[in-house]
């Protein structure tokens, strides 16, 4: 399993009717394929995992995984604030065909670096799929800080990270950790190329659900140790990934997947639809900016 390059964090795509639009989460994946993607995250935060019921969770990875095919991973968002709950999870997903698990740190109850450590060891043992830790302090209200990491990258089915802090001094941190063993992945778009230059094997990222084949050409250019065609492809990216930022996510990602006639705009509340004002208006004009990068859903 090789889980590097461009991988994106797929928004769920609901129905009028708030049900799973599972046509439109197809197009989607057809959409990933056809631009490069290298891995999809199901079940991620930017895929409202925790707006699901366990049976759309199924229902949503089990048609992930048949659709695919085996021709890039499948990794699920099987994170809960939990540690037991975390496990449950996780068999689920291997049950369902999962190639492995991105397990976002404890949100909320805040644990210390111990109970952080021994969550994650928890899940490596007993979750039954390789393991990507997934620190995202933002969301969590918790930190899982690099010397941390550096103990648990030592159990066999601990593969890697995503790493959302995109500040130079955690980029430089968690590269330092690579090993052909364990991977480091950046999870902030801003970021990505600085951090793929700096080592990173590559990014899991929310603006690819929209332009997928130039977030692959960034990744490609990045992994390859190219700065100057990654400082371009950073640039033409950068006004798309700054709109998507006008709110929390994925309500610009799904007001963005509706321009591409990808699903409709509705998350699921507490999140709300993204105003059809300014907002929106920079979104449609960044896509449009990239339209020439863009692969149409077949």
């Amino acid at each position: 399993m090789n889980i590097r390059g461009s991988i994106c964090a797929l928004a769920t795509p609901f129905t009028v009717d708030g049900g799973l639009d599972l046509a439109a989460f197809g197009r989607l994946l057809d959409h990933q394929l056809a631009g490069g993607t290298q891995a999809l995250v199901v079940a991620g935060s930017t895929g409202e995992a925790h707006m699901l019921e366990h049976a759309e969770f199924d229902r949503l990875l089990a048609f992930a995984v048949s659709h695919v095919a085996g021709r890039v991973p499948v990794i699920a968002g099987t994170g809960e604030a939990g540690t037991a709950k975390t496990v449950a999870m996780t068999r689920r997903a291997q049950a369902l065909g999962a190639d492995a698990a991105l397990v976002v740190v404890p949100y909320y109850v805040r644990p210390t670096q111990d109970g952080l450590r021994r969550h994650f060891l928890e899940v490596a043992d007993h979750g039954g799929l390789p393991v990507l830790l997934y620190n995202v302090p933002t969301r969590t209200g918790c930190d899982l800080l690099p010397e941390t990491v550096a103990g648990l990258r030592d159990h066999p089915g601990i593969v890697g990270i995503k790493e959302a802090r995109g500040d130079r001094e955690r980029i430089c941190a968690l590269a330092e950790l690579v090993r052909t063993d364990f991977v480091y992945l950046s999870g902030d778009d801003g970021s990505a190329g600085e951090a793929m230059l700096a080592g990173a094997a590559g990014t899991i990222s929310v603006v690819a659900n929209l332009v997928p084949r130039a977030f692959r050409d960034l990744c490609d250019a990045a992994t390859a140790g190219d700065r100057a065609a990654t400082e371009r492809c950073h640039a033409a990216l950068e006004p798309l990934v700054q709109a998507l930022d006008c709110a929390p996510n994925p309500m610009a990602v799904k007001a963005g997947l509706l321009a591409l006639g990808l699903g409709l705009a509705l998350p699921r509340l507490p999140l709300v639809e993204l105003n059809d004002g300014p907002d929106r208006a920079r979104l449609h004009q960044a896509l449009s900016s990239l339209a020439s990068l863009t692969t149409a859903a077949g």
